[in-house]
């Protein structure tokens, strides 16, 4: 994320300047944008009750409705303590994050311009805790400097289970629950990751972060035109979303009812070429994007803009005979994955050893039929043993939002 430096330059009386069109790929509308106040600087998020949350320019946090009318604010949220201990005085894009009731999870880093290793000197980043009530600091949580030397932006799952964010050209997940008060510094050492997704983040890089239907849409401007790319965080696959030439600096991302959009994306003027920006030169703005029909996302946001899905993964082991098991070389099971993903199956006796393995991609909202091939001890049993077996059928299935649901079915082979 680049700093503001010059800000100052850049917030002098220049005119605006129309976005150029890029080589966008046609799957979101811009809908409208909206005016607000430079403080909204670094990042933006949304709770299930349609308040928004901004952070900046540096270490303050904002609370508005879902009309961008202010409810709140704190200008400085960091504890001087914490200041001071650590040396954080920069937070990137926040997440709301159901747990404790509710809370903002603040990615924090270090950053002095010009500056070794690039400005960031502490080296260290962890995530902060505060109430999106009163806007206080509750605690934070440090991150392992092994992994990552700072947190840019932080993005919690759909589930709820996993924190996103990266580390170089990293995507990593830790656990939602391992930022607690039973982990929190100065007390507690740091939390590891859980996930470690290589070389998924996009040649523009990542400023801010949200999920749609279970993907991963990341915001950056590195090395050309301002993008939003998605991700499937089961396989790391990208999908280019938005391409637009744009004089500024791109930050925070979320899923919000705004201007008829559910796509927000922040931008501020600042920028390193010196040139007028193209939107409002002493003001952050929202810009409010909708699917197109290529795009595939859902017509509607469930309330709140990034209220989790409810729609799981299923599978079910289907009927053969013991015959068919042998002669086709294994079993069948079928698999429906809502959001697409990916899957690792096994058949086992129960109570007993594996018997067939197999692992698959599930295409979105599609029924899958799946073939589980016998392994050379599977053979063996099922010519040797006779009478009914009773089967479990295992699959470990991850979504796009790289979180993995466990799912368990029986049946009996006769």
């Amino acid at each position: 994320m680049r700093r503001i430096v010059a800000l100052a330059v850049v917030l002098a009386a220049l005119g605006a300047v129309p976005a150029a069109r890029a080589a966008d790929p046609g799957r979101w509308t811009l809908t409208g944008t909206s005016t607000l106040p430079i403080q909204y600087y670094q990042g933006v998020t949304v709770d299930p009750l349609r308040n928004l949350y901004f952070d900046g320019v540096y270490v303050g946090v904002y609370r508005t409705d879902s009309g961008l009318t202010e409810t709140g604010r704190n200008d400085d949220v960091i504890p001087p303590e914490v200041h001071l201990r650590e040396g954080y005085n920069h937070i990137g894009d926040l997440s709301w994050d159901p747990r404790e009731g509710g809370r903002l999870l603040l990615p924090m880093e270090c950053y002095v311009p010009g500056g070794p290793n690039g400005g960031n000197s502490c080296q260290t980043g962890s995530i902060g805790v505060a109430d999106p009530q009163t806007l206080q600091w509750r605690y934070y949580v440090r991150l392992d400097p092994a992994e990552i030397p700072k947190a840019m932006f932080v993005e919690t799952s759909p589930d709820g289970e996993l924190l996103w964010t990266s580390s170089g050209q990293d995507l990593l997940a830790y656990r939602s629950a391992d930022v607690s008060q039973a982990n929190a510094a100065p007390g507690r050492g740091p939390i590891k990751s859980v996930r470690r997704l290589k070389n998924a983040v996009p040649p523009s890089g990542i400023t801010g972060a949200t999920f749609i239907d279970g993907r991963f849409y990341v915001a950056g401007q590195d090395g050309g035109p301002f993008r939003v790319w998605s991700i499937d965080l089961a396989t790391g696959a990208r999908r280019l979303e938005i391409e637009r030439q744009i004089v500024g600096e791109s930050e925070g991302l979320a899923t919000a009812s705004v201007k008829d959009g559910i796509l927000q994306w922040l931008i501020q003027p600042y920028n390193t070429e010196n040139k007028p920006p193209t939107y409002a030169p002493s003001n952050a703005t929202l810009l409010s994007f909708r699917p197109t029909a290529a795009t595939g996302v859902g017509p509607a946001l469930p309330p709140g803009g990034g209220a989790p899905t409810t729609a799981k993964p299923t599978i079910s082991l289907l009927r053969r005979s013991r015959a068919t098991v042998l002669r086709r070389r294994g079993f069948a099971a079928r698999l429906r994955c809502p959001s697409g993903c990916s899957a690792a199956l096994s058949v086992a006796r129960r109570g007993g050893p594996v018997l067939a393995r197999a692992s698959t991609q599930g295409s979105a909202g599609r029924s899958a039929r799946v073939p589980i091939r016998l392994t050379a001890g599977g053979r063996r049993l099922l010519r040797s043993r006779r009478g009914p077996l009773r089967l479990t059928l295992r699959a470990a299935v991850r979504g796009p939002s790289g979180t993995t649901t466990r799912l368990l079915a029986r049946s009996t082979l006769r």
